[in-house]
């Protein structure tokens, strides 16, 4: 049997086919769709059922390749919802984590419970976006409608199977999740007006949600599928499928958003890791992701998109290579660079209001990009053994953004860690992994991720003498005055 990993992130999604063959992992991709929110009376809005017609393509493609048999795990971004009336249909369309309508939100539950209570409750860090701010800022009239709220993973496992639950792993990045009793905080939902019966009941990752309805696609031939929660928070997976089975390794899931942070049996709680800003989102296994959010490839993201003549990311990486570094510092993890309406104009007005040099050309702007982020991921790794009082001897850094060697030398310069560059598909085969070891093909984590470390060959990056101390002094010195 073949196992179908379904990785939707915020700019594409993908279905990809797991084998596993003589302690062998091999994946391959079958079917590739773009993804991206639209705006519509000025908010953003992301087509989930688009999502749902092209997982229906691909598992046609998967037919068509000889396939008739497969389990299917689905994973995507965070904290976006779906409303649904008790008829089990749509209320309205999803509004994507980036429309601007939660921007006060945090201000304004917080009047009603401190953020400390807020953080001893769940742990998580406070991000505009949170799913507690978005539905804090929705329609009442729709929330009296709702009869359930769902991740979008569990709305897609939903128009799949008809089976209404909701994940752990992405459940846990609402903030509205208590950390002590593993479920719903009544106290957190009583502000927001909502009931626990509102939301789907939650499961962990690895549980059998059940038998694809090829019945209600008529249009479409599909194979025989058992449909598994896997860890469905695009990063849970990330984190499963880093091949690392050595102590004190601290991961960076390098994608749109740079994930930061170790794997951990407890929560890290109370005041340093709340002011902070780390979070613990729950994972695989009984674990949590404890990390910090870091603005992460969206921004080179916005300059590609920009820039008047057409780049590769490869292009982009040769240009900054070209310019001497650490010309601008830059925190790019400023809510100004969230969404703004130009990338390049808001990174241009930062230099000037902190009267550094002005990056112009293209790689000068690449340049600014990679070198500031390089020194975030440094200082989040002083911050992160200062907290949890640990030494960590490697990183393993996975997803896309790995296949940038100018930051991976920066990162291992800067951090003065060995850095390991795993898969960029390593979201994928950590879906894939959780299929396996539900299935009893792989009989623990620990087994699996010998197996992707067998399996996929490993890039390493030693760290070179950099004055990373006056490096990081400069970088402090003129972000906390802008």
């Amino acid at each position: 049997m073949i196992h179908i990993a379904v990785d939707i992130g915020a700019s594409s999604g993908r279905l990809v086919i797991g084998k596993l063959n003589k302690d062998k992992l091999t994946i391959e991709e079958i079917h590739r769709f773009s993804n991206g929110f639209t705006e519509k009376n000025q908010t953003l809005y992301w087509d989930v059922d688009h999502l749902l017609n092209e997982i229906l393509v691909g598992l046609e493609r998967v037919k068509e390749a000889g396939h008739n048999q497969c389990t299917i795990g689905i994973d995507t971004w965070a904290v976006d919802y779906v409303l649904l009336n008790k008829q089990g249909d749509k209320l309205k369309e999803v509004v994507s984590y980036r429309d601007d309508r939660t921007e006060g939100s945090i201000a304004a539950v917080t009047e009603s419970i401190s953020r400390e209570k807020i953080y001893d409750i769940t742990g998580i860090q406070f991000l505009p976006f949170n799913t507690i701010y978005q539905l804090y800022e929705e329609d009442k009239d729709i929330l009296n409608q709702t009869d359930k709220i769902l991740m979008v993973p569990d709305y897609l496992n939903y128009r799949l199977t008809g089976k209404v639950k909701m994940e752990t792993t992405n459940a846990s990045t609402t903030q509205l999740l208590d950390v002590s009793s593993r479920d719903f905080s009544k106290s957190l939902l009583d502000i927001i007006g909502l009931n626990k019966v509102q939301f789907a009941p939650l499961v962990d990752p690895g549980h059998e949600l059940g038998k694809l309805k090829n019945e209600w696609f008529p249009e479409f031939d599909l194979p025989d599928c058992q449909i598994i929660n896997v860890a469905s928070h695009d990063t849970a997976s990330a984190v499963l499928g880093t091949p690392s089975i050595a102590d004190n390794w601290a991961y960076l899931s390098s994608g749109t958003w740079s994930l930061f942070g170790i794997e951990t049996d407890q929560p890290v709680m109370g005041s340093e890791a709340s002011q902070a800003n780390y979070t613990n989102e729950w994972g695989a296994f009984g674990t949590y992701r404890f990390l910090k959010n870091i603005m992460g490839m969206w921004v080179i993201q916005e300059v590609k998109r920009e820039l008047s003549e057409a780049y590769s990311y490869a292009e982009l990486v040769s240009e900054a290579s070209k310019i001497e570094p650490f010309q601008q510092y830059i925190d790019l993890n400023e809510e100004r660079f969230l969404n703004p309406d130009h990338m390049i104009i808001e990174i241009q007005n930062y230099c000037r209001e902190t009267n550094q040099p002005v990056p112009k050309s293209t790689g000068e702007l690449a340049a600014a990009v990679y070198n500031n982020l390089a020194i975030i991921y440094a200082l989040e790794m002083d911050t992160l053994e200062a907290m949890t009082k640990q030494h960590i001897d490697q990183l393993y850094i996975v997803g896309g953004g790995g296949q940038n060697d100018l930051l991976n030398q920066l990162t291992a310069d800067l951090t003065d860690k060995l850095v390991f560059i795993g898969p960029s598909e390593t979201t994928a085969i950590g879906n894939v992994l959780m299929q396996l070891i539900t299935m009893g093909t792989i009989r623990n984590l620990r087994e699996g991720r010998q197996i992707v470390a067998d399996s996929f060959g490993l890039k390493t990056f030693k760290p070179q003498k950099i004055d990373r101390q006056k490096i990081i002094r400069e970088f402090e010195q003129i972000t906390q005055n802008s």
